[in-house]
């Protein structure tokens, strides 16, 4: 599942003949769409969290008085989630509109992003491949 590149998610089923129940959470899921849904407000979550927006974890769903229930399992909490309508005392929390439409936040979005460390890069073709040997040759003496 992709949304315009802002968030996706990959989910992998077993591949035998009991593949269309899919157990998740110890019960037996009749609405598996629940865990794509599921998996790509984690990326929601995450996106918001790194731009800086306040919301609640997606897992604490429990602690606003929202169940996990038969057959809708938990439609309620990520629809009150998604549209920012979970009441509290200080107002309404979820994610933020705006998430909707920003991309993931990238490493040029932090003053100070991530170093690279070059003993860890690989080689990314045939030249450089050659490079790093002769590199690890020499150095060794």
């Amino acid at each position: 599942m992709d949304y315009y590149g802002i968030g996706f998610s990959n989910i992998r089923l077993p591949n035998d003949s009991k593949s269309y129940i899919y157990r998740y959470n110890t019960r037996i899921n009749q609405f598996p769409e629940e865990v794509f849904l599921h998996e790509f407000l984690h990326t929601l979550e995450r996106n918001a969290e790194e731009y800086g927006y306040e919301r609640p974890e997606l897992h604490d769903y429990e602690s606003y008085g929202y169940k996990n229930e038969p057959l809708v399992g938990e439609k309620k909490w990520y629809t009150d989630y998604m549209n920012k309508e979970i009441k509290t005392s200080n107002g309404n929390v979820g994610l933020p509109p705006e998430i909707y439409s920003l991309k993931p936040a990238k490493e040029s979005n932090f003053q100070n992003g991530a170093l690279e460390v070059e003993a860890f890069k690989e080689p990314e073709n045939i030249i450089e491949e050659i490079k790093q040997i002769f590199k690890n040759i020499f150095n060794k003496f």
